[in-house]
């Protein structure tokens, strides 16, 4: 499975953005799909995850209320709607696709990953 992930940009803070990763070579409904970020100096995290069906959504505390993980299996793309935008958001996401049936939180379970897209939030 190749994982290609966009969207990302400059922004103000209290802007949004809207990511996207666009899956292909393989059947993407069969993968919980998840968004990482890393910034400077600190270890990849968990951001959010959504379920197979796109029913079930994980998300960490830090974006819960201000984010929202989406996907189109018709369109084998899955979305991260960034709201209320802050400096501290900034990082580089990744999206993830994992084989395993679980909430999605650990990195480890994920066996495709795409190339990032940066983002930078500007106080």
């Amino acid at each position: 499975v190749q994982l290609q992930a966009s969207g990302g940009g400059l922004v103000q803070a209290g802007g949004s953005l809207r990511l996207s990763c666009a899956a292909s070579g393989g059947t993407f409904r069969s993968y919980r799909m998840g968004w990482f970020r890393q910034a400077p100096g600190k270890e990849r995290e968990f951001v959010a995850s959504v379920s197979r069906s796109g029913i079930s959504t994980y998300y960490a505390d830090s974006v819960k209320g201000r984010f929202t993980i989406s996907r189109d299996n018709a369109k084998n793309t899955v979305y991260l709607q960034m709201n209320s935008l802050k400096p501290e958001d900034t990082a580089v996401y990744y999206c993830a696709a994992s084989a395993y049936y679980s909430t999605g939180y650990n990195s480890n379970e994920y066996d495709y990953w795409g190339q990032g897209t940066q983002v930078t939030v500007s106080s």
